[in-house]
């Protein structure tokens, strides 16, 4: 099977670990004579909104509604904003054109010394948050405002249609995984939420075999310090899910290794959850492991026996290198370079048998 990937590096620390994944993917490749990836690469971001004055040029964005996926490494840089003061975020223009309402972030702990928590061992936290991406409090984040005025207000959107189709795709990710889903919101106060709320629960009668229980963003942020292993499949608002995926991420050791997918019915883009990181961009210590898994991520959705086997070898070589609590980044106190993380990945990509 022959795929057309368009490879978005991006700003900061974005091509650095990007560069990692292709590495453990052309490893792929190799192990695997059916597979074959053709990279296209292509410049976004606040950079290329410093050359050309887009940050997303059309092109690009042509290109990436032809590609079969689409990887990311990071955009956006702090000193690099819109006139109304915002960060350049090319990332959601591509989740909100290409209607990638599904934003998919895995949280799991390979080793006991990358938690914070006291008494997790590797394996214990294994969850999901499954992020409504194109409504929620994100809705109006385009909508110019008065600035010298008395009062901003930014509308909270959530329909039908975008809560039962989210709902849906964390009850159907459930039945692969433990059977339990759990809606995040705020239901004592908003009636966003309430209306949230009504639609998860007439989603979740088409499920029987999955169990669905509803908690309030803040208790969930108090039980996912206290007990993050009741936690199988979490789903939520499109701020929420930007706030509680990075909770998820320290509770596992951090950004770096937090993947995740923004996926539609027809495209999809796989990038870490990490920002783009400009105060280590270019040191060649930024840790590729959550591009490494967004890469296998982005081979599970693409489907099919080869795609399949050599995300389950990307799977397996992380598994196999992380087990040693010294192979790290300096992110998790070790002294690998990128390109030695990304290297040693890659070996056991080829290793596996």
């Amino acid at each position: 099977m022959e795929f057309q990937i368009a490879v978005l590096p991006g700003d900061g620390i974005g091509p650095e670990v990007t560069a990692e994944a292709v590495r453990v993917l052309r490893a792929v490749e190799a192990c695997l004579p059916g597979a074959r990836f053709h990279f296209n690469e292509y410049s976004v971001g606040a950079g290329e909104y410093l050359r050309s004055g887009n940050p997303l040029p059309d092109a690009v964005m042509d290109a990436c509604t032809k590609a079969d996926a689409i990887l990311l490494g990071a955009m956006g840089l702090p000193d690099v904003r819109w006139p109304s003061g915002t960060e350049m975020a090319p990332q959601l223009d591509l989740r909100e054109e290409l209607d990638l309402y599904a934003g998919i972030r895995p949280c799991r702990l390979y080793h006991e010394n990358d938690t914070p928590l006291k008494g997790r061992r590797g394996g214990e936290i294994d969850l999901v948050v499954v992020r409504e991406n194109t409504e929620g409090l994100f809705f109006g984040r385009k909508k110019t405002h008065d600035m010298d005025g008395i009062e901003v207000i930014d509308p909270l959107r959530i329909s039908r249609h975008g809560a039962a189709r989210i709902c849906r795709s964390a009850f159907e990710l459930a039945r692969k995984r433990r059977k339990q889903v759990s809606l995040i919101d705020k239901a004592n106060v908003l009636p966003s939420m309430v209306y949230f709320r009504s639609v998860f629960l007439d989603v979740a009668q088409s499920y029987p075999d999955v169990r669905a229980e509803m908690l309030y963003v803040d208790a969930t942020a108090l039980y996912l310090v206290q007990r993050p292993e009741r936690f199988d499949v979490l789903v939520t608002e499109n701020m929420f899910g930007d706030i509680l995926s990075d909770l998820t991420a320290g509770i596992v050791g951090g950004m770096g290794m937090a993947p995740s997918a923004d996926i539609g019915d027809r495209h999809a883009v796989f990038q870490p959850s990490h920002g783009s990181a400009p105060d280590i961009a270019r040191m060649g210590i930024a840790n590729p492991v959550a591009t490494i898994l967004s890469a296998a991520m982005m081979l599970d959705w693409l489907g099919g026996e080869e795609a399949t086997a050599g995300a389950q070898r990307i799977y397996r070589a992380v598994e196999n290198v992380l087990a040693d609590p010294w192979a790290r980044t300096a992110d998790l106190n070790g002294a690998l370079s990128t390109e030695q993380m990304g290297r040693r990945i890659a070996e056991a990509v080829a290793a596996d048998s």
